[in-house]
């Protein structure tokens, strides 16, 4: 199993996906509060393993992951998805590809 990393590093990289996504009155919004609200909640205490705040610190990792992985599609999505019909050479200049040149003098080409 992949070691989970500090609890503070989550709740950072989850309020930075926020911040992201909703500009600066991100501190607003109900996510935010909710967020807090729960890693007020499940702080460390005097147990050294406990099951709820490693379940709880699972579930913060996962949400982070998603919100990573989401704000990755959307850039993905905009830079590929965003220009409509394209000709065959953008296409393949896009994928580092170049088209075949026919060799002169067939007369059909332009």
């Amino acid at each position: 199993m992949a070691t989970l990393s500090a609890p503070l590093r989550v709740c950072r990289g989850i309020l930075k996906e926020l911040r992201a996504q909703q500009g600066p009155t991100y501190r607003q919004s109900l996510a935010y509060t909710y967020v807090m609200d729960q890693f007020r909640k499940n702080k460390v205490t005097g147990e050294r393993y406990c099951r709820a705040q490693q379940e709880a610190h699972h579930a913060s990792q996962t949400y982070l992951c998603l919100l990573e992985s989401t704000r990755y599609h959307l850039a993905l999505h905009n830079l590929y998805h965003g220009t409509g019909e394209r000709s065959p050479e953008e296409v393949a200049g896009l994928v580092g590809l170049r088209l075949p040149t026919q060799p002169g003098g067939k007369g059909w080409e332009k």
